[in-house]
């Protein structure tokens, strides 16, 4: 019997792993201080913990990483396995991946876009399989066995730390030159409200939506189309402007108080950011599990990151001319793009995280000058990066938010900062949503019954927020009143002058007629709830 430990090292815990009773312990040895996708720490400890731990039991190491796809370095691997044989016997060690290859695609073989020089440092679960399978070989013939693919693998890993396509001065500089200021504001937020209101001269419980609109066939179709050249740039443009008409004229005549443009040029919230970034690269073929039937296509980050244009600007900037009304500019943040992304193992994840950062306070800055008002940086994969180890935590915690700030610390009082945080457990990382210091935070709400509120409450949350008083997730059409009741729930802990109004999440999945019929009631239970409001002032 073998107990598998992995996503972590097993730190205290490894006295009563190797106290149990059964024939062999696993470890995970491309995760050692728990900060995932990253091999940049030092296992050899947790090799020879497990050593002097091990007795009479077999090991098993956890040496092919099968949270990412990049190839191993055989040759460092291989000295590990000496070491566990040197001290065990061969008989006792077991050569593995670190965990199961569910997170890792089928076979790069099927890859036939992705350039070689690329493919050359980059291994999926059939090339794991084969990489186990060569270190085995050396384990049980010897190292002489495996030496023509040591010496490939010792070319792959040489060439990834000298190439130019990986290795940009200038970001890498940048990095080092982000000094404190870079990551404050101006004034503090009750200065900056003050400012806002004013500036913004909204009503009491504004409304507006988290920024995704239908996606009809029509439109995923026009994206098609244009990817594979079947219409050129002029017609795709058109496509775009016309939908992003469609949803304002909608807004309009629904009523809602911020605007967004629907994101129809879209297909996913990190892609579209990723494929205008460098340093980033698209597989065709790279699915792994999301949950369920639910498969996603993570970007691949393999090198620095930098934003060599604007990304947004032109769709926010047209969308606005549409209306005199303010217009949200919609933006995916650091931790969410990381998050949702294969990362590069060459460096620690912070590191990339600060890269991507910049390029996106790079866009802020942008969509400011051109006249946007109110930004969103979503984080909806803020709390998913937690480590699995609470001592860890705080230091995962310090970085998210620095990198948030860094994106975002680059407006004035006037320009409001929006995040949005999906379906949660807020309570144990509170003080740290409340470090990030948005102006505005929208969170899903509803199908908790206000209840994720109550750690924005006992926080005393200063800053505005938008419980979302419906769920997207199902065609369901909520009643005016339902949201009411909702709202009157906020209210009752929270001042009126905070509560925005917004449905949970994005609409990006849902059809037109429940999305029309949704936001009409939506927009009725503000107009209702205002209406109360101004009655018991008058009182």
């Amino acid at each position: 019997m073998l107990v598998a430990n992995y996503f972590e090292s097993l730190k205290d815990n490894a006295e009563l792993a190797f106290s149990l009773p059964v024939d062999a312990i696993h470890i995970d040895l491309c995760r050692g201080s728990g900060r995932a996708n990253t091999t940049a720490n030092d296992p050899n400890k947790d090799i020879e913990q497990a050593i002097s731990l091990a007795g009479d039991k077999a090991l098993s190491l956890g040496l092919i990483d099968g949270r990412n796809i990049w190839k191993n370095d055989l040759s460092d691997s291989f000295a590990k396995i000496e070491k566990a044989i040197a001290a065990l016997g061969s008989d006792k060690v077991f050569v593995s991946s670190s965990c199961s290859l569910l997170h890792s695609p089928v076979d790069l073989n099927s890859e036939e876009k992705l350039d070689s020089e690329l493919k050359g440092w980059m291994a999926y679960a059939t090339q794991k399989l084969d990489e186990i399978a060569i270190l085995a070989k050396g384990a049980n013939e010897g190292k002489p066995a495996i030496a023509s693919e040591i010496e490939a693998s010792d070319a792959a890993q040489s060439s990834r730390k000298s190439s130019t396509r990986i290795h940009n001065a200038t970001v890498e500089q940048r990095v080092k030159a982000i000094t404190p200021d870079m990551k404050e504001r101006k004034s503090a937020f009750a200065a900056r409200q003050k400012i806002q209101h004013a500036a913004l001269n909204l009503p009491l419980y504004p409304t507006t939506t988290i920024g995704s609109f239908p996606q009809t066939a029509e439109i995923r179709k026009a994206r098609a189309d244009f990817k594979k050249g079947a219409i050129d740039e002029a017609a795709y443009k058109k496509a775009m402007e016309d939908e992003i008409k469609t949803v304002v004229d909608f807004q309009h005549e629904c009523g809602l108080d911020v605007l967004v443009h629907g994101e129809p040029e879209r297909n996913d919230m990190v892609e579209y950011f990723g494929e205008q970034l460098s340093g980033f690269a698209f597989s065709q073929y790279g699915w792994v599990q999301s949950y369920g039937s639910r498969c996603v296509k993570p970007p691949i980050i393999y090198g620095d990151v930098s934003r060599p244009t604007a990304m947004t600007v032109e769709w926010s900037k047209f969308a606005q001319e549409q209306t005199e009304q303010i217009m949200k500019g919609m933006l995916t943040g650091p931790i969410t793009i990381l998050q949702w992304s294969f990362v590069r193992d060459d460096q620690p994840r912070d590191a990339t995280a600060k890269q991507i950062a910049l390029a996106i306070r790079d866009e802020v800055k942008d969509l400011e000058s051109a006249g946007i008002k109110m930004i969103q940086i979503d984080e909806a994969a803020f709390r998913e990066g937690l480590p699995l180890r609470r001592a860890d935590w705080k230091e995962y915690l310090d970085n998210a938010v620095e990198n948030f700030r860094i994106s975002s610390c680059c407006v004035e009082d006037e320009t409001q900062i929006h995040t949005h945080m999906c379906y949660s457990e807020f309570n144990d990382v509170i003080d740290s949503i409340g470090a990030m210091d948005a102006d505005v935070i929208s969170i899903e709400c509803s199908r908790s019954q206000m209840e994720l509120l109550d750690a924005f409450i006992e926080y005393k949350y200063p800053n505005e927020i938008g419980p979302g008083v419906y769920d997207i997730h199902s065609p369901r059409v909520p009643s005016t009143g339902e949201m009411v009741d909702l709202l009157d729930k906020a209210k009752k802990n929270l001042d009126e002058r905070q509560i925005w109004v917004n449905p949970d999440c994005g609409l990006k999945t849902r059809a037109w007629p429940e999305t029309k019929a949704a936001l009409k009631n939506m927009v009725e239970a503000a107009k209702e709830m205002r209406s109360k409001s101004a009655a018991s002032k008058a009182a």
